[in-house]
C-alpha cells in the first residue's frame, strides 16, 4: 500500500492530545548539538518515478552468474508453492502468538516445523528457530556453559570460520574460552579435539560436513565428551542430513543448522533461519520460543508456547538469551519445502547434489596442477588445491560469468591456492564442463 502522510490538521491535533504546541517541541529534551543537521533526502518522486529508478538500479545486478559458491549458504532450487504459500497474508502478517486462542495456526505450522526438524536430525526437542546458523552455534554454547557451570569451549578449526568469527565476537567480553583445534589439510582433527577435552571443558563444537566439506561420523569424538561430562555440540547441512548419520545417532547432546538451505533464496545475505534442537536433558536451557500441542477443557486440539515465555529473555544479565524474536517466517518456509518435496524429494536433491560434486570434483583434478586438498568421503562440497592463487582464478573466471568457489586464504593462513567448490542439484553437467575448461584456461 502506498504511504499517504499525515495532514497538518491531524498532526496539531495529535499534538493538543500529547499536550505540546509543536513538533519542535516534542523533541525539545533533545539538544541542538545532537540533532541531525540534514537528513540529505532527495526530492520526491511520484510512484512511476520512484519504480523506473529503482528498476534500472536493480538491472545494476549481476543475476546470470552460474555459480560453485557455498561456504554454508547454497543455491537449491525452491518449489513455487514456498512463495505461494508462505506470502499468504495470514502468515506474511503475523508476529508473535501471545495469545493462543487467536494463534492457532501460527502455533500449528510452528509446532509442525519443530517436528521436522528434530526428526530430520534426529535428535527430541526444537525451538521455533533464531536467526542464523552461527547465532544458534552461540545459543548452543551458552546452553553448555549454563547447564556444566564451565568456561571453556573446544571447537575444530574445520568448522565455518564465519560461524567462528560470530563467536568470537559474541563471547569477546564474557568469561568464556575457546580453544581452538586446528584442522589437517582440511580433515576434522578427531584425535586432537579428543586431546583438548578435559574436566573443565564445557562444550565441543564440531561441523558435519566440515568446512571443507569432508564427512565425519563424531560417535566416538561425542563419546569422549560425554566421558567427562562436556556437551557435544554439532553444526549440520540440513539437505545431507537426509542420507547422513544424524547427530542424535551420533550421540551429540545439541544439534544446529542453517536453515537457508530449506527453501531460502540466498537473497544477498538473509534472513536466514537458525535451526536449533536438543535432547531432553538441555531442553530446559534452550532459548526462544517452544510450541506444544495439547488439549482443551473439551479434549480438542490446540497449541500453546510452553516452558518458556518471551519475556523471560529480556531480562537482561539474566536472560536465557538476549535475542528474543525468532525467525518464524523463515521456518515456515522451511516447514513448507519440506513437506514440498517430503523425504524422498529431499533425499534425491541431496543425492543428486552429492553426484554432481564428484564429477566436478574428478573434471577439475584431472586438469594438471589441481588436486584434492582433502582426503576421505565428501559430500556436495570438496576442498581443491591450484597452481596459483585461488584469488586470481576467482577473479578471472567471475569476470566471465562463473564464480568457481570460495578463497580458503581468506580465512585460513597458508591455503592462499586453496579453492572451496559446492554443487547443487541446479549444477547441470554442462556447466561442470565448461567451468573445467575455463578454469584450465586460467591457469595457463
Amino acid at each position: 500500500m502506498p504511504y499517504v502522510p499525515h495532514t497538518e490538521d491531524e498532526v496539531r491535533e495529535m499534538l493538543a492530545t500529547i499536550g505540546v504546541n509543536s513538533v519542535d517541541d516534542l523533541f525539545a529534551e533533545i539538544t541542538e548539538d545532537m540533532r541531525p543537521k540534514s537528513f540529505d533526502l532527495p526530492e520526491g518522486l511520484s510512484e512511476m518515478e520512484v519504480l523506473s529508478k529503482l528498476e534500472a538500479m536493480a538491472t545494476k545486478n549481476a543475476t546470470d552468474r552460474v555459480s560453485f559458491l557455498g561456504a554454508g549458504f547454497y543455491d537449491h532450487y525452491i518449489p513455487a508453492a514456498v512463495d505461494a504459500l508462505t506470502m499468504r497474508g495470514e502468515f506474511y502478517t503475523a508476529y508473535t502468538p501471545y495469545q493462543p486462542e487467536a494463534s492457532q495456526g501460527t502455533l500449528q505450522a510452528i509446532f509442525e516445523y519443530q517436528t521436522a526438524v528434530t526428526r530430520l536430525l534426529g535428535m527430541e526437542y526444537a525451538n521455533a528457530s533464531v536467526y542464523d546458523g552461527g547465532t544458534a552455534l552461540y545459543e548452543g554454547l551458552m546452553m553448555a556453559v549454563r547447564k556444566t557451570k564451565r568456561r571453556k569451549i573446544v571447537v575444530s578449526e574445520a568448522l565455518n570460520p564465519i560461524y567462528r568469527v560470530m563467536l568470537d565476537s559474541y563471547t569477546s567480553n564474557l568469561d568464556v574460552k575457546l580453544v581452538t583445534v586446528p584442522h589437517k589439510n582440511g580433515m576434522t582433527d578427531i584425535e586432537g579435539l579428543k586431546s583438548a577435552i578435559d574436566d573443565d571443558t564445557a562444550a565441543l563444537l564440531v561441523q558435519n560436513p566440515n568446512f571443507f566439506g569432508s564427512i565425519n561420523d563424531f560417535t566416538e569424538l561425542c563419546a569422549t565428551a560425554k566421558s567427562k561430562k562436556a556437551v557435544s555440540i554439532i553444526s549440520t547441512y540440513p539437505v545431507l542430513q537426509t542420507l547422513l548419520k544424524t547427530p542424535g545417532e551420533m550421540g551429540a547432546d545439541i544439534a544446529v543448522a542453517e536453515g537457508q538451505s530449506l527453501g531460502l533464496p540466498l537473497s544477498f545475505g538473509g534472513p536466514y533461519l537458525g535451526i536449533m534442537t536438543c535432547t531432553k536433558k538441555m531442553v530446559r536451557q534452550m532459548p526462544g520460543r517452544m510450541v506444544g500441542r495439547t488439549k482443551d477443557s473439551e479434549g480438542r486440539t490446540g497449541y500453546v508456547l510452553t516452558l518458556q515465555a518471551r519475556e523471560q529473555h529480556i531480562r537482561r544479565q539474566k536472560a536465557t538469551s538476549n535475542i528474543c524474536s525468532n525467525q518464524s517466517l523463515c521456518a515456515l518456509r522451511a516447514l513448507v519445502h519440506m513437506c514440498a518435496l517430503g523425504e524422498l524429494g529431499m533425499k534425491r536433491a541431496a543425492r543428486v547434489s552429492i553426484e554432481r560434486a564428484h564429477v566436478c570434483a574428478e573434471r577439475l583434478t584431472a586438469i594438471d596442477g589441481v588436486s584434492m586438498l582433502t582426503q576421505g568421503p565428501f559430500g556436495n562440497e570438496f576442498a581443491i588445491s591450484l597452481p596459483t592463487n585461488a584469488f586470481d582464478a576467482i577473479a578471472k573466471l567471475t569476470a566471465r560469468g562463473f564464480v568457481p568457489g570460495f578463497p580458503l586464504g581468506r580465512y585460513y593462513d597458508g591455503l592462499e591456492n586453496g579453492l572451496l567448490v559446492a554443487c547443487t542439484e541446479k549444477t547441470s553437467e554442462e556447466q561442470i564442463g565448461i567451468f573445467a575448461e575455463m578454469l584450465k584456461g586460467a591457469l595457463k
